[in-house]
């Protein structure tokens, strides 16, 4: 019976650290979306393996927004 209840405990703080990391990676990426002059509704992407991966390609090939008003630096 005491087995079962350490399991259970452990298994409960696995849990909420997972969903601590998720919630904070959303967030981050949230930012990161928003700042790129994009929806921030795009990190929600993320949640998805393949397409997670593949607007975050998007995100590093498009032409950001917020980059569209601005002079060109030698970085561009």
């Amino acid at each position: 019976m005491a087995n079962d209840s350490a399991s259970m405990i452990v298994g409960l703080v696995v849990l909420i650290f997972y969903a601590a990391i998720i919630i904070v990676s959303i967030i981050a990426y949230w930012k990161i979306w928003s700042k790129a002059g994009f929806n921030g509704a795009w990190s929600l992407l993320m949640l998805i393996p393949i397409v997670g991966f593949i607007s975050f390609l998007y995100l590093g090939f498009a032409d950001w927004p917020v980059r569209k008003n601005r002079a060109p630096s030698a970085f561009d």
